[in-house]
């Protein structure tokens, strides 16, 4: 039984947490509270615990070897075997000052954020452990990719989203089997769809941020399919791309839609019932494809801000996905009439190997 003072703890981890998630992110922030009541905590604390490791992967004046060592750090923090305080307080002075107010604030409050991880049961601690490890592995794989020569090819480029997305993807598919038996019966089914959910936003993300990563020195782009058009991407200009970029850009475009297209069969295969599932799922997913759509439309863009899209989109992404959440014939008209001058890839082939890491 939990003491009187266990108890008050408690409730301080959680409204620290809640308060911090949404300085940090504003989708999730705005995503989360349509889950379940006994989700919402726990998908909360898993975007933190991804959030810390991206803040030490992201830091630009912390030495290659000492984001390895923070990482490996952080892994262990979160299985429980290294001290979240010692962590926090060896990780903050380091920080860059680059690093947001939030992220410095988190950093330093990684202690009740891992009380809150270590609350949970152990189907839902194992698939948080699981993540974190493998994206705080993989981005330290991949953070001597962070040149303006971009990755070698598509495939690199799908495994690294598969770090830092995919992942996120099997976990929250765990977390949602784990708190509903029929959802269960399907998990074999939905872990590749999960994979293929998390990949379609990474790369909707990157590639409205092609110029935003492109002033930092770095690009997530695959060469192959650059090169295929007569392109070199590290020597892209904002504003000046010929012709062969665009099409470039579009042939990446369908890749990310097909993605799409995958989640939104994941979230068809979610109970009707669970209508707050189903708008998690379909905030994100609604406002992906707008984005793609606005990509296309402008492929000569010069920051992330000309394809953002507006109050007005996310307000009727909401409004048309509540109105259709548990009807499926109309959820994939509306996609498809939303997506209609999108191009579409093919990726069963690309979407069956990264599995192998699963």
């Amino acid at each position: 039984m939990k003491s009187k003072t266990d108890f008050t703890s408690g409730l301080e981890d959680t409204a620290y947490q809640n308060e911090i998630l949404q300085q940090v992110s504003r989708t999730f922030a705005l995503t989360i509270p349509q889950l379940p009541e006994s989700l919402r905590q726990i998908v909360s604390n898993a975007y933190l615990l991804c959030r810390i490791a991206d803040t030490i992967e992201d830091d630009k004046s912390m030495a290659a070897a000492l984001k390895r060592e923070y990482a490996e750090r952080f892994i262990a923090v979160v299985q429980g075997t290294d001290n979240a305080d010692q962590f926090a307080e060896a990780l903050f002075p380091l920080l860059s000052p680059t690093a947001t107010d939030a992220e410095h604030d988190l950093i330093a409050n990684t202690a009740p954020v891992i009380r809150i991880t270590h609350s949970f049961n152990e189907r839902q601690r194992a698939a948080l452990e699981r993540c974190v490890s493998i994206m705080a592995e993989g981005m330290a794989r991949y953070q001597d990719a962070e040149t303006l020569r971009g990755m070698a090819d598509l495939d690199d480029m799908q495994q690294y989203c598969y770090y830092v997305a995919g992942v996120v993807g099997e976990m929250l598919t765990e977390l949602f089997c784990d708190y509903c038996p029929e959802m269960d019966a399907q998990r074999d089914a939905m872990m590749p769809l999960g994979v293929s959910f998390g990949q379609g936003l990474q790369m909707t993300n990157i590639l409205k941020d092609i110029w935003e990563d492109h002033e930092r020195g770095a690009c997530w782009l695959p060469r192959d399919i650059f090169y295929k058009h007569g392109v070199d991407i590290q020597y892209k200009v904002p504003g000046e791309n010929k012709v062969g970029f665009n099409a470039a850009l579009t042939e990446l475009i369908g890749v990310a839609h097909a993605h799409i297209s995958n989640a939104l069969s994941y979230t068809l295969q979610i109970p009707a019932k669970e209508r707050g599932l189903r708008r998690f799922c379909l905030w994100a997913l609604g406002m992906a494809v707008l984005t793609l759509d606005k990509i296309q439309k402008k492929p000569d863009f010069t920051t992330g801000q000309d394809v953002k899209i507006s109050r007005r989109d996310v307000k009727a992404t909401i409004f048309f996905t509540n109105l259709f959440v548990g009807n499926d014939w109309a959820l994939k008209r509306l996609f498809r009439f939303v997506g209609r001058c999108l191009p579409m890839a093919d990726i069963h082939e690309n979407l069956s190997r990264h599995q192998k890491l699963a």
